[in-house]
C-alpha cells in the first residue's frame, strides 16, 4: 500500500511541527479518518505518555519524601516553614495526579520504594551532619504519606520496611 500525499505530510509534520501533527491528528481521529493517521508516531506518544504519568509520580513522591525527611530530622525551625509548603504542595499535585490517573495508586508501592533510597541519599548528600533513617520509620501508605505531620507523631513501626 502506498502512502498518500496526505500521510506524507502528516508523518513529516511529526518531526517539523509536533503541535501542528497533534492538531492534524486529533482532526483525524475526529473525523475517523484512521487512514490518514501517523499510527507509529502516534502508538510512541501514547505510550510516552503512561511513561510521563509515573514519572511525574516519582518525581513528585522523591520531592516530598526529602522534605518529611528535612522536616523530621533536621532540627533548623527557621526551614519548616518552606519545608512545611512544599510538602503541602507535593501532596496536592500527588493527588492532582491521582484524581487525573487513578491507576497510578496501584504503582504506590514500587515508587516508594524506589524513590525512598533517592530522597534518603539527598538528604543525606545536604545534610551530612544529621542522621536519617535506613528505613522508612513510619507508615508509608497513600494515605499517611500525603495526610500525615509525621513530625508530630513517635516513630513507629512501618507496615513495610524500605530499604535505602
Amino acid at each position: 500500500m502506498t502512502e498518500t500525499m496526505t500521510e506524507t505530510i502528516v508523518k513529516s509534520l511529526y518531526s517539523t511541527d509536533f503541535f501542528l501533527w497533534t492538531q492534524a491528528t486529533v482532526i483525524h481521529l475526529k473525523n475517523e479518518d484512521f487512514s490518514q493517521l501517523d499510527i507509529k508516531n502516534l502508538i510512541e506518544e501514547v505510550e510516552s505518555l503512561g511513561k510521563s504519568e509515573k514519572k511525574e509520580l516519582k518525581s513528585r513522591l522523591t520531592v516530598l519524601l526529602e522534605h518529611l525527611l528535612k522536616r523530621i530530622y533536621v532540627n533548623r525551625p527557621d526551614c519548616y516553614n518552606g519545608w512545611e509548603n512544599t510538602i503541602s504542595a507535593q501532596r496536592t499535585e500527588l493527588e492532582l495526579l491521582f484524581i487525573d490517573s487513578p491507576s497510578l495508586k496501584s504503582l504506590w508501592e514500587e515508587a516508594f520504594h524506589i524513590t525512598y533510597p533517592l530522597a534518603l541519599r539527598n538528604v543525606r548528600k545536604s545534610y551530612k551532619n544529621n542522621s536519617f533513617p535506613d528505613d522508612w520509620p513510619y507508615e508509608d501508605d497513600i494515605d499517611a504519606i500525603l495526610n500525615a505531620d509525621f513530625w508530630q507523631q513517635p516513630e513507629i513501626p512501618s507496615k513495610s520496611v524500605i530499604h535505602g
